[in-house]
């Protein structure tokens, strides 16, 4: 029989909520990820000669069946092939997997393995993979889940609302999905959801909940913190799509995927507001026509450098809200669409205004659609990293982040350098890294560390004693989208991502490619 709800809300953990665009909020306890992902890289020959890709999968993973912990006789019971994409350029046919216990997908073991169809071999795995023993364990134990969806729904809805109030409407309508937990020890159940509202402020925290108990496992906040004419922020004139609709305008474009879309919150927090329409097509709204106009060019740049349409590669609508509150200093992801704040004229301008900053939070969107990273620790920190490489790669006028809407009064400074990351208190050097419990176990400090690899691999340079070739920022962007997009798995690290990079370049550049030494060389410079 299972358990009301009402039984469980007595034991739910607090934890204290910050929204700023430079920190995410303190959390109370930061579990360290005990299903850190193994590399295996190199020529793998894993029998794979014949047969289709997938029969190349299967065949590596019964060949690394050993190092993998693994005794099942049928893996094909023991993971699922969840998305396989093929880069024409490389040959490399990508392929994402989810390691299962009785069917029932195992929190964080994610994997993926690569095959180059030019060779019928497979170049690489990455991912984390629980142990037959443990598999075993939990089979062992017969759990069955006492709670329903909806109270482990219930439960983290209490939860949210014992911070913040009583809860607005929903964003996304809630889900919850069983997992089994096997970190930090546990053969467990837990329900994976999440609290997305806009009232009475923005909230968007995801919940590991005991599916048999109730408590409260895990739980992280994840806003990432941040053709017609018409004049921006800055006073600069731009051209953009948008929609007729009888004798009006809509601020609209049909254009790109299924379509971008640009609202005004009209100063409240009802998202996703009204859409912006004019009578002549010549916009005045500086802040929606930055928004809008930007959106495209991000738009445009992940579809024409990647192939990839819009965030989930499937034409996902844009949308975006400006004006939101009042005096807001920050911009969000929300899962759904980007807000933006008006700033209060003193720390920030319209957030909108500074087109490394939609880039960097719709890249968050490309990340949540691909490896997923989980938004903790130093998979946290290379998801705001893979933010900031993206985001400042479409316009790539220099290596700062949030220049054009930060401090408005004060000339030159920026929220964070990617080139020297120390100029705003962030390491450069992955012994100087972050290890408390703020910012989500530091996702926003320690950001800087691969932010100067990627610097170093673009541009060279000598750091820490070792010298960088650089091979231009059109190269390093290549290696470092296709690393998050197709290689990293959710619980990944700095040394994934190290090793992951590497291989991405040889699989796009060729083994013995110059390339691959200067990634190498650019991620031993910052201590990887």
């Amino acid at each position: 029989m299972k358990r009301s709800v009402s039984a469980l809300l007595g034991s739910i953990l607090l934890l204290s909520s910050v929204s700023l665009v430079n920190a995410a909020p303190s959390m109370s306890v930061i579990p360290e990820d005990s299903l850190a992902p193994q590399f295996i890289g190199g020529d793998t020959n894993a029998a794979a000669a014949g047969g289709t890709s997938e029969d190349k999968v299967w065949a590596f993973l019964r060949s690394q069946q050993t190092k993998l912990g693994l005794t099942t006789s049928d893996l094909k019971t023991a993971f699922q092939i969840k998305d396989k994409q093929l880069d024409a350029g490389s040959g490399i046919e990508h392929f994402r997997l989810q390691q299962v216990v009785n069917g029932v997908p195992v929190y964080g073991a994610d994997q993926t393995i690569h095959v180059d169809n030019k060779t019928g071999k497979v170049t690489s795995f990455l991912g984390a993979v629980i142990p037959s023993k443990k598999q075993e364990q939990f089979a062992a134990k017969a759990l069955q889940p006492q709670l329903s969806p909806t109270d482990a729904i219930a439960v983290a809805t209490a939860e949210a609302a014992s911070r913040i109030g009583s809860l607005g409407a929903s964003e996304k309508a809630p889900s919850a999905q069983l997992f089994v937990y096997a970190e930090n020890g546990a053969n467990n159940l837990v329900y994976e959801t999440e609290v997305n509202v806009l009232e009475p402020e923005a909230l968007r925290t995801r919940y590991l909940i005991d599916a048999v108990d109730g408590h409260i496992v895990l739980q992280y906040d994840l806003l990432q913190h941040a053709t017609g004419t018409g004049t921006g922020v800055a006073g600069d004139t731009k051209t953009f799509q948008t929609t007729l609709s009888g004798s009006t305008y809509q601020l609209k474009d049909t254009t790109r995927g299924n379509g971008i879309s640009t609202y005004t919150a009209s100063n409240r927090t009802s998202l996703p507001g009204t859409l912006l329409t004019d009578s002549d097509n010549v916009w005045s709204d500086r802040a929606a026509v930055d928004a809008h106009a930007y959106a495209g060019q991000v738009y445009d740049f992940f579809k024409n450098k990647f192939g990839r349409n819009s965030l989930d590669g499937n034409g996902f609508a844009i949308r975006s809200t400006v004006h939101y509150s009042s005096r807001y200093n920050n911009a969000f992801w929300n899962g759904s669409q980007i807000v933006f704040g008006d700033g209060d004229g003193t720390t920030f301008t319209y957030l909108s205004g500074d087109l490394d900053v939609i880039g960097h939070e719709l890249s968050h969107g490309v990340i949540e659609y691909t490896s997923n990273l989980r938004y903790l620790n130093e998979s946290g920190a290379l998801n705001e990293s893979y933010a900031d490489v993206l985001g400042n790669s479409i316009q790539a006028k220099n290596w700062l982040i949030g220049d054009d809407i930060y401090t408005p009064g004060v000339a030159g400074d920026a929220l964070r350098s990617m080139s020297n990351p120390t100029l705003y208190g962030q390491p450069d050097h992955y012994a100087n890294r972050y290890t408390g419990t703020a910012d989500n176990g530091g996702v926003h400090t320690n950001s800087g560390i691969t932010n100067k690899a990627f610097y170093l691999l673009a541009q060279g340079g000598t750091h820490n004693g070792v010298t960088v070739a650089g091979i231009g920022r059109d190269a390093a962007v290549n290696i470092f989208y296709n690393t998050v997009a197709y290689y990293l798995t959710s619980t990944s690290t700095f040394a994934s991502a190290k090793n992951a990079s590497i291989q991405a370049a040889k699989d796009l550049y060729g083994t013995s490619s110059p390339y691959v030494t200067s990634v190498t060389n650019a991620f031993r410079a910052v201590g990887l």
